[in-house]
């Protein structure tokens, strides 16, 4: 008897991943589905728009096989991934060239369902924002950089509140008990927000020295080096290991700088810089906190609704990039990006 499956997408793509070469009747009645083939034609044609498959042949002859862009879209349950310690987990410990000068140059990043949402989005901060006053519209951008201030260095280990971040950011009032670092960085922050709002195509095109100046601002008067770093960097809570030659980093930024200016979408634009900064690790330290406020920058740029970050928890973040790091897949840290970019279009403006 044909059975019905909850999660019929996952199965057909698990058939064609352990079945590669398939035909569509193949498919069909390897799993038993509980559907006609001219459904399951459709569901193929999804699935390859979305580019988690590729079709070979004439639709008769039709066959299917798993993408090039599969393992960097597919879906992944975080739970059950780290359910393993990270020793036990299989992952890919070195820096994946390819990932970045070929391959996710001729994926789509986005499906067109997640497209649909984001531009719905941004037409809503579109039509919001138009309404708002210049001393409005600049109230509310003051109010979604404190919040993005106070996210951005609490991923990265701060112990200010958000009341504490504000106080300092507006009265300079620093918070008892908290160290000159602290403050430092949250201040540095405000100093590099301050600077895309001031100038917002410094960063178009991106390239290695307008990514090397945001960090330089970042890590002012901290005790972190400025520019492409030249030894090892290591990252607690994985096994990955970034390039430790200075000049294979600087050629990985200069491969995501072209990577990122050839991408026509600005979502597209803004997830990649988020997630491959990060990646690369192209800093003795500051990357993350870089990566977002570039990535702002590249909304800003292109006049879309910026994200604070607010509501993700700073495990939650650290574990979507932890699943990028071990198998460049970007499933969980797009959910991140899509959930932001709603709770910022919802919360401001």
């Amino acid at each position: 008897m044909p059975k019905k499956s909850e999660n019929r997408e996952t199965e057909i793509i698990e058939f064609i991943k352990n079945h590669p070469k398939c035909t569509s009747q193949e498919i069909l009645d390897g799993l038993n589905l509980d559907i006609s083939v001219a459904t399951l034609r459709r569901k193929l044609q999804e699935l390859v728009a979305e580019d988690l498959i590729n079709a070979i042949g004439e639709l008769k002859s039709r066959k299917y096989e798993i993408s090039n862009g599969y393992n960097i879209i597919r879906p992944i349950d975080v739970e059950q991934y780290f359910e393993k310690e990270i020793d036990e987990r299989i992952i890919q410990d070195k820096f994946n060239s390819d990932l970045i000068s070929r391959t996710l140059h001729n994926i789509s990043i986005f499906t067109n369902t997640e497209l649909d949402q984001l531009n719905n989005l941004q037409e809503k901060f579109k039509s919001n924002s138009s309404k708002l006053s210049k001393s409005e519209y600049k109230n509310e951008l003051e109010r979604l950089a404190i919040d993005l201030i106070w996210k951005s260095s609490q991923i990265e280990g701060n112990t200010y509140s958000l009341l504490e971040t504000e106080r300092l950011l507006k009265d300079k009032e620093t918070a008892a008990g908290k160290t000159k670092d602290e403050a430092t960085m949250l201040l540095n922050h405000k100093d590099a927000l301050d600077f895309i709002i001031k100038n917002p195509n410094y960063i178009d095109p991106l390239t290695v020295s307008s990514i090397e100046d945001i960090h330089s601002i970042l890590v002012k008067e901290l005790d972190i080096s400025r520019n492409i770093r030249s030894g090892r960097v290591g990252i607690s809570g994985t096994n990955y290991k970034p390039l430790d030659n200075e000049f294979q980093i600087k050629e990985a930024v200069e491969s995501m700088c072209t990577l990122i200016n050839s991408k026509k979408n600005v979502f597209d634009k803004a997830l990649l810089s988020l997630v491959l900064i990060s990646y690369i690790q192209p800093f003795s330290d500051g990357n993350k906190r870089t990566a977002r406020i570039i990535s702002n920058a590249i909304l800003i740029n292109n006049h879309f609704c910026p994200i604070s970050f607010r509501t993700i928890d700073s495990i939650e973040y650290k574990k979507a990039m932890l699943v990028f790091y071990e198998q460049t897949n970007i499933s969980p840290f797009k959910k991140v990006f899509i959930g932001q970019f709603e709770f910022a279009v919802n919360t401001y403006f």
